[in-house]
Order: structure tokens, then sequence, then C-alpha cells
């Protein structure tokens, strides 16, 4: 490394967030970046380590531990504080296609391993490679490009999210002509609709490389639901192979007294509708609001958090997000030892901005809802909880248990169920008479993606369940080269 002492000699910084007052006042992005002279000294914090588990990519206790996609990130820090921008920007894009996407919403695992992070705050990985991929895009150094010729092999992608994009963009550069497949009215999946513009623009971000992919000859079919409008025996037709991407977009319900009630509903039709809405420029009959209601969320993850920070843009009156399991201590635990993903107490943008405006985190936790209360209307106008304390049944397995005497009862006329995925929907799956795993998600080896039915390949969501976005890129990355290798018999795809 250029700076051998650069750990003991600079503290790890973060560029500030803008103020939370100013940007629930609209759906721009809300991270700022550091100087130029800045990002150089922390680049210089990577310590040379003699294993860099940053990109060691592994699953430790079922958490990602180190880059999935096995970022090359000692050789882009060092190049940063060198000074070599556009050299860095070379070895980003060796391993990650879109490196805008994961600099901006991945909960970076790769610093939860940062060997320096051992006895010290570990070096802003993040954010640097946030910075690399910006500034190529600002100074042109991001283009189109074409693969030299093409095989004659045409390649079906179904689904647009990050690892139908992945998939898509490692087999058009392997020369085959792709199509990607997409039900909603824009491509990008996830990206587009799963996660709000504030987190991740979709103009200025998603549909630039959107345009770059069109432009190195990708076809993006819209408003076509493989399965549904566009028969799944078509598509073993007219391609020569398949690679699905769909995602495990089937979400988790709350089967309690109340939840037909209005005002209940799953938070990806609260998020899609109001995306499409800032996108459309006009609301429509799908449009939530949380406008001056009082507003619960149920579940803790990252599509919580995006719940809350779209009601607090919304204007709500209230907000409470509830969360069945415990508070997550300040410091790793000692059964949470380095290098796996600090388990941690963390208070993300949307609760950020909710203690801004109320006065304190909104979660509360080990707590469970138990019935909504609704008027005459069939409107919800109160949620019923208790808290829970987490046992062991007969099997060893721990699960929670009511506790007596902590019933409460809050004021809600919006409830959003952000709990979690089942797996992809079954449909499409059905038509094509795939296999499933016991999970309902489709059957196939991890690195080899194949399914059952020659030719078609599944990666991401689909085939792993509910995940990161970088092991998406994993998958489907993955998935393109076995497709690769299937269609031309070897391949030169990483």
């Amino acid at each position: 490394m250029g700076k051998p002492t650069g750990f003991i000699e600079y503290l790890r910084e973060l560029p500030a967030d803008r103020p939370p007052a100013a940007r629930i006042a609209d759906w721009k992005e809300f991270h700022l970046h550091l100087s130029e002279a800045a990002l150089r000294k922390q680049g210089a914090r990577c310590m040379d380590c003699g294993t860099p588990f940053c990109h060691t990519g592994v699953l430790l206790s079922g958490m990602a531990s180190g880059c999935p996609i096995h970022n090359l990130i000692p050789e882009w820090n060092d190049l940063i504080y060198r000074g070599l921008w556009k050299e860095a920007l070379e070895r980003l894009h060796k391993t990650n296609n879109f490196p805008e996407f994961t600099g901006r919403v991945c909960p970076a695992p790769c610093e939860g391993s940062c060997v320096l992070g051992i006895n010290a705050p570990p070096v802003t990985i993040k954010n640097i490679e946030c910075t690399i991929i910006d500034r190529g895009w600002d100074e042109g150094w991001v283009t189109a490009d074409l693969p030299k010729q093409r095989t004659g092999k045409k390649v079906a992608v179904v689904g647009s999210g990050p690892a139908g994009l992945c998939a898509a963009a490692q087999l058009n550069k392997a020369g085959h002509t792709v199509t990607v497949f997409e039900r909603a009215d824009r491509p990008g999946g996830l990206l587009m609709y799963g996660i709000p513009n504030m987190k991740l623009d979709k103009e200025q971000v998603v549909m630039r490389r959107i345009r770059q992919l069109e432009a190195e000859g990708i076809r993006f079919v819209c408003n076509t639901n493989v399965g549904g409008n566009y028969p799944a025996e078509k598509l073993l037709k007219e391609f020569d192979a398949v690679v699905l991407a769909t995602g495990a977009t089937k979400p988790r319900d709350l089967p309690v007294e109340g939840r037909n009630l209005k005002g209940v509903h799953f938070a990806m039709e609260f998020l899609t509708a109001n995306t499409k809405i800032i996108l459309d420029g006009k609301k429509n009959g799908n449009f939530i609001s949380a406008a001056d209601k009082d507003v619960i969320v149920i579940g803790g993850g990252d599509t919580g958090t995006d719940c809350v920070g779209t009601a607090m843009r919304h204007g709500c009156k209230s907000l409470v997000q509830v969360e069945i399991l415990p508070k997550p201590p300040m410091e790793r635990a000692a059964d949470n030892p380095w290098p796996e993903w600090p388990k941690v107490y963390r208070l993300d943008y949307g609760q950020d901005e909710a203690a801004a405006k109320f006065g304190a985190d909104p979660r509360v936790y080990l707590t469970t809802a138990t019935k909504f209360e609704g008027d005459a209307n069939g409107q919800v106008t109160a949620i019923h909880t208790v808290q829970v304390k987490w046992e062991k049944n007969d099997k060893g397995q721990f699960i929670p248990k009511n506790v007596p005497g902590t019933e409460k009862i809050l004021p809600a006329q919006l409830v959003l169920l952000a709990m979690g995925f089942l797996g992809p929907e079954q449909p499409l799956l059905d038509a094509l008479k795939l296999e499933r795993d016991p999970r309902t998600n489709v059957k196939a080896e991890f690195e080899k993606y194949s399914t059952n039915l020659k030719g078609v390949f599944a990666c991401g969501d689909c085939r792993r369940g509910q995940s990161l976005v970088v092991w998406a890129f994993n998958e489907g990355r993955g998935a393109a080269r076995e497709c690769d290798r299937y269609l031309m018999g070897s391949t030169d795809l990483p």
C-alpha cells in the first residue's frame, strides 16, 4: 500500500447526510460526498493486511462476511490514495457490473469483515466505491461497450432486477443476443420499484445504466408477464436459453383479526405506488398516502425502514415501527465475533428522520401485533400489540411467546406489513414445471444455476430466497457464466 501507516494516522470519516428536516421535504438522495482529499485519506486507511477478508464473500452464521462479488477492495483503495481514479474504476468494474447500485444500497458486509475493524472503525469501503463510479460517470469514463462479435445465440432473461441485469450484461458481453422481460412498466425490478428514490435515484442512477445496456444491444420488453400475457411455452421456443431472475416477491402476511380492514397494506404496495407517482408526475388509483395519519410499520428490516422514510416524506402524524426481535447490542456480542456481520444497533436513515421529528427512535422491540381494530366503515383505527419473549420449544427451536400484562392499543389509520418475503410467485414456475426446494424457491444448485429443465437457469432471490442486492449480483453473474458454458461448450466469463 502507498501509505502503510495510514490506518494509524487517519480516523474513519463518513460524509454528512442532508439534515433530516430538509431531506423529508423531497425525494432526492440524502447522502453527500467527501472531498477528494478526504477520500484519499480514507483509501490510505486500507492496511495492506495479509489476508483481505473484505473480499472473501462467504457465509458465516447465515450472513455474508466479506463481499459476495469479491470486489478487489484493497487494490482500488490504494489507487484512490494515489489519485488514480480511472484505474480504480477499471478495477471496480472487473467484479461489479453496477457499483452505483451497491455503493448506495448494499449494507457493506465488506466493512463488517475489514481486518482494521477488529479493534478500530473499519475502512469506509462503501463510500469510496460509490464515489469511484459517480466520478466515472461524471468524467465520461463509463460508455457503451459493445461485444466485438455476436454468437447467434438468443437468451431470454426474465426479470430486470439486480440479478437479471447482471446476467443480461454478462451474457451480452459474451456476444449473445439478450432480451430482458419485465412485467412492470419500467425496467429495474427491485431497483426501480422496491427501493425508494431517496436511497436510489431512478432517473439519474437506474435509468442511466439501463440506457447504457440498451446502447450495448440489450433489449428490454416491459409490461410483459411471462407465464401470463406472454406464454411460457413461447419463451422456450423462441430462445436458445432462459435465465429466470424473477425475485422473491411473495410477501409474508400477518393473519390476525382485522387483517382485511382498509388501511392495512403490504409494504411493497405502498412503496411501489409511491415511486410510480414520483416517476409519472401524477397520482393514480393505487397511491397510498400516509399524510396526517398514525402509521404503524410492522417489520424491522430494510423494507420497514423504507416504509418509515416514505411515510415521513408524506407527512405522517405519528409513526411506530414494531419489531419482534430484541434490540441489538451497541457493540459486538461475544457470540458474534469478527469477521461475522456485526449484529449491532444502528439508526438507519428512516429512523433518524423519525427521531428528529418525533423525538425518539420509532422502533419498539420484542413486540408483535395481535389484532387490528376498525370502524363501522371497515377502516383500520387501531392496532393491538403485546410484548414477547423468545423461548425454546420441545424441538429446541426459539419461538416467541406472548407476555401477559404487556398488551397495548395504538392508534393507526395506516398499517404497513414489512415482514419479509416467502419466495417467488409460483404461476410461471408451475407453467414451466420447474422443481422447487422446500421453501418453494426454484431448485438449482449454487454455482451451477441449472434447473431440471434443459437450458433454463435460475438465479437471485427466486433461487436463494430473499437476500442482499450484492448476492443477486453474485448469482446473476454466475448464472450468466453457466448459461454461456451451456450455449458454447466453454466460457470466458468470470
